[in-house]
C-alpha cells in the first residue's frame, strides 16, 4: 500500500458508503492480515457487479473474482426475536 493508494482510500470509502446506502452492497469486509476484501453485492448479473466495482477509485489495484451466491444467511438476515411485554 503506497502513498498513492492510501490517498484514494477516503474517496473509495465515500463510494462504498454510497453503494451501501443505495442497497447495492449488503456487506463490505476488509482484513488487514491478508489484505483481502469480501463484498456481498445485490445485482442482476456479474456485469452489473463489475460496473459497481469499476466505479471505485482503487479499482485499478484490485484483482477479483465474482461468484454468484446461492445461500446467504446469518443473524442480520433473520427477523428480530419477539419480546412479550
Amino acid at each position: 500500500m503506497d502513498d498513492d493508494f492510501m490517498a484514494l482510500i477516503p474517496k473509495h470509502r465515500e463510494y462504498i458508503n454510497s453503494l451501501i446506502e443505495s442497497n447495492a452492497i449488503d456487506q463490505y469486509v476488509v482484513t488487514m492480515e491478508s489484505q483481502k476484501i469480501w463484498i456481498t453485492v445485490s445485482a442482476e448479473n456479474k456485469k452489473q457487479v463489475k460496473k459497481y466495482l469499476s466505479g471505485s477509485p482503487i479499482y485499478k489495484y484490485w484483482k477479483f473474482e465474482i461468484e454468484e451466491l446461492v445461500v446467504v444467511d446469518g443473524q442480520l438476515h433473520r427477523l428480530p426475536a419477539v419480546q412479550l411485554n
